[in-house]
């Protein structure tokens, strides 16, 4: 009995059907026979909820409209993208037609040290080491290609001779007195070389962008100062704010909302709650967290949906987190449905969301941007941006797995039309010239129709395409090709693995989400087919596989190539634990050791 009982103690937290299979072979080896009271004792110890009840999976009607499975259907590798977007950016010499896409910056801007800019489209008139004094360059292009970077791997601070993350500090700017991240090291420049007016949004978002990288590559000199100044920056601004969001932008020197002709921007406060439950994390000061709760509740006592550019998902991201490790009960559904339904309301952005839609020939669901421009216009920065934040969060929600999934695969399999070699030539404004970025460089957006009037894609839908060569006098038409779209692309090359089956992503949850523990790796799989699909999971150690959703072990001891079987039109979110780990709930959380794994 010692050993039998040894071995109920090790398998108990396992699922009752595993649980029982084992017990029965123990029996018929051993020859045991018990008690028909303990018998029924061990069966109703073994078959106690351990780990919770299975989650039930929340609909949200935008993405119900998306197809299981769109067509024509081609996942490209993402990964290979980020790393020719990175060689081919980030190197002095370029041989190309265009010439380098890069140049340093001398004017040492807010911190004594010479930095570095990157076109924001190519061949862009605006911008070089020749004009505006060469501090024309945004944030948004080069903290994305850094972030790009590192979460495929590339280090960043030792590259070529140059450590390009300290140099991307020059964007905090200490000289405008704003003391955040910016999107450009002087902004006065930028605004008289044809720049933006004030835009809350780009404000705020390079400040979750250097966040990001900073995650990534957090031992270069001064990055938790700058982290502590914007952390204090957005903490004090929501507290003035005290809900009311009512501003185009905030002025962060004056500490003072401020309205322009630019349309209110209520979720802005979605990148303050990020990064303020970011900073939480990072440094411990109840403040911080006081903040991202006050700014979540901003967020949601909104009318209707004020989506305006890329802020909301990292708001409804926020929003789960919090529910699941603060006990808080924000609405995410609502959220979530403003993201996709998107913007309805006149005095906002109208019209800003997701794309649920067959343009022509093609499925372009789940693309981001403009609902109604012409259509629909969607975007490359914002349509892979989304699933940073998104893509994490249903490891706090899990409710939301399939929904998710199902959407990932949509814009995945969407999101290749940006790239000119990924396009016939009937479907692209500039089809003579889709080999000039050697397929690195995308179109900035996708079209429903043409609207240069452009005889040649009459009646064409949809059309890669872009703003480009709107945006000064003299852009060549190759500024539709956009490197601040296509930085971004690491999101995806971080996230989006290929299964052997067609259809079938294994979505890496872990890798976005900055400033969590994420010890064991999390992986969501959405089945779009009518019947059961078996992927494999690689390990070379011996490992358990639970998912998150049914509550059950897929696999136990496994080793090498392991078959995980996903149900139909159903999601897993499997949690990879070493061979025995056992589980434990320990009020709402489930633990795996002293690591949480997911919450009931």
């Amino acid at each position: 009995m010692k050993k039998a009982s040894f071995k109920l103690k090790m398998i108990a937290p396992y699922n009752c059907e595993i649980f029982n299979q084992m017990w029965l072979l123990i029996l018929r080896h051993f020859q045991i026979v018990l008690p028909l009271v303990l018998t029924l004792l061990i069966t109703s110890y073994s078959c106690t909820p351990q780990t919770g009840l299975p989650v039930i999976q929340t609909s949200l009607p935008r993405i119900d409209q998306m197809p299981n499975m769109p067509k024509p259907l081609k996942i490209i590798d993402w990964k290979r993208k980020t790393k020719q977007f990175d060689s081919l950016v980030f190197i002095f010499n370029n041989k190309d037609s265009y010439g380098s896409l890069i140049w340093l910056d001398s004017s040492k801007r807010n911190i004594d040290q010479i930095t570095y800019g990157l076109y924001t489209v190519i061949g862009d008139v605006r911008q070089g080491p020749k004009k505006n004094k060469g501090e024309f360059h945004e944030a948004l292009t080069s903290l994305s290609s850094l972030l790009s970077a590192g979460l495929i791997g590339i280090d960043k601070t030792n590259q070529h001779g140059f450590n390009f993350v300290k140099m991307s500090q020059n964007y905090f700017n200490k000289d405008t007195k704003w003391n955040i991240i910016m999107n450009n090291t002087n902004p006065a420049v930028a605004m008289a070389g044809g720049g933006y007016g004030r835009d809350w949004w780009y404000d705020v978002y390079p400040n979750v962008l250097y966040y990001g990288v900073a995650a990534l590559f957090p031992n270069v000199e001064n990055t938790e100062l700058i982290q502590r100044s914007i952390a204090e920056k957005f903490y004090k601004a929501d507290s003035l704010l005290n809900g009311n969001y009512d501003y185009s932008y905030f002025d962060y020197a004056l500490m003072k909302g401020m309205r322009n002709p630019i349309p209110f921007q209520q979720d802005a406060a979605g990148g303050h709650s990020w990064v303020l439950y970011s900073a939480y994390h990072k440094f411990g000061d109840k403040r911080y967290l006081r903040g991202a709760k006050s700014a979540t509740e901003a967020l949601l006592n909104q009318k209707e949906s004020r989506f305006y550019e890329i802020l909301l998902p990292f708001g409804a991201y926020t929003a789960a987190r919090l529910n699941a490790e603060q006990g808080t009960n924000y609405n995410v559904t609502k959220l979530l449905n403003w993201i996709f339904d998107g913007c309805q309301s006149k005095n906002g952005r109208y019209g800003w969301g997701v794309i649920a839609e067959k343009w022509g020939d093609y499925d372009v669901d789940g693309l981001q941007g403009s609902i109604t421009d012409g259509g629909g216009y969607a975007f490359f920065m914002n349509s892979v941006a989304m699933a940073w934040p998104l893509v994490p969060m249903v490891k706090y929600e899990p409710r939301y797995a399939r929904a998710i999934g199902k959407y990932m695969l949509n814009v995945v399999n969407a999101s290749r039309l940006f790239y000119p070699d990924q396009v016939d030539k009937t479907h692209q404004w500039l089809p003579e010239l889709k080999n000039l970025t050697h397929g690195i460089i995308g179109y900035e957006g996708i079209r429903k129709m043409d609207d240069y009037n452009n005889p040649a894609l009459k009646e064409i839908s949809p059309v890669s395409t872009g703003d480009g060569p709107k945006w000064a006098v003299g852009q060549p038409r190759e500024s539709m090709f956009s490197l601040y779209s296509t930085s971004i692309v690491g999101v995806f090359g971080s996230i989006v693995n290929k299964t052997e089956v067609e259809g079938i992503l294994a979505l890496d949850c872990n890798v976005t989400d900055f400033y969590a523990e994420n010890k064991y790796p999390v992986y969501l799989y959405y089945n779009p087919y009518t019947e059961s699909k078996t992927v494999t999971y690689s390990s070379g150690k011996n490992v358990d596989l639970f998912d998150i959703i049914s509550k059950k072990y897929l696999v136990l001891g496994g080793n090498g190539k392991i078959n995980v079987k996903i149900p139909a039109g159903e999601a897993t979110l499997m949690v990879v634990l070493p061979a025995g780990t056992h589980l434990k709930s320990e009020g709402t959380k489930v633990m795996a050791g002293n690591a949480v794994i997911t919450y009931k």
